[in-house]
């Protein structure tokens, strides 16, 4: 198999558990340095023994403004480059309390906004400041994950907000900065298998991708598709 991500280093925002653990181990495999950050201390040290001596694992809360940061930092002083990253949503132990509107609280709005886009926010404008100060292009990848649907079959509304708003906020940013060759793309999911994402994971950061910029690609084995006829 080519080996599509060799002198790449690459931070995964969420690399420790589900899409954002899997897709690590796939560019581990395709010959990409990679640093994953989590939350949970456990899982960092579980991920940095699973994906093997081209991986660093760093704890930090992601929707704090220095913990991307620190993890390009942390890429560059490992690796000596940084050229990508992929911001995925982390599973939470305990997430926010979503569904219809009438039910929906100030609280878990702001929680699941900040777990969905705070985060994504902060992460894309470390990377972006860091190409932009290496004077090199780069690529950002943003994962819009599946909305869960409640008991009731109403749509997880917040959810629902945070991933229209992801694919807005990356194409927005990809017609902002493609002058300085820094591409922005989106996976769009409603897949429950974080492996099915992996290889459109790997093409979108690695270099025959490098005319695609501000796409969405959907990976929902055509649920979007039939979901339309009816």
């Amino acid at each position: 198999m080519e080996a599509w991500l060799v002198n790449k280093s690459i931070v995964v925002i969420g690399g420790t558990t589900g899409a954002g653990l899997s897709a690590a181990q796939a560019f581990v495999r395709n010959g990409a340095n990679v640093v994953v950050v989590g939350r949970n201390p456990e899982s960092c040290l579980m991920a940095e023994l699973n994906l093997g001596s081209n991986a660093r694992a760093k704890q930090g809360d992601a929707t704090q403004q220095q913990t991307a940061l620190d993890a390009i930092q942390l890429c560059i002083r490992e690796f000596g480059s940084f050229d990508a990253l992929y911001h995925a949503p982390e599973e939470h132990e305990e997430p926010a309390i979503d569904g219809p509107l009438h039910n929906l609280n100030l609280e878990s709005w702001r929680k699941t906004l900040d777990q969905n886009l705070t985060s994504l926010m902060l992460a894309n404008q470390a990377a972006v400041r860091t190409f932009m100060g290496m004077n090199k292009g780069g690529s950002i990848l943003n994962l819009s994950p599946e909305v869960p649907s409640m008991d009731s079959n109403l749509t997880s509304h917040a959810s629902a907000t945070s991933k229209a708003a992801v694919i807005g906020f990356s194409k927005s940013i990809a017609a902002a900065y493609a002058g300085h060759d820094i591409r922005i793309n989106v996976i769009s999911t409603d897949t429950s298998l974080p492996a099915d994402l992996d290889g459109a994971a790997v093409y979108l950061l690695s270099d025959h991708a490098r005319f695609t910029n501000g796409q969405v690609l959907v990976v929902d084995g055509g649920r979007s598709v039939l979901e339309e006829q009816y």
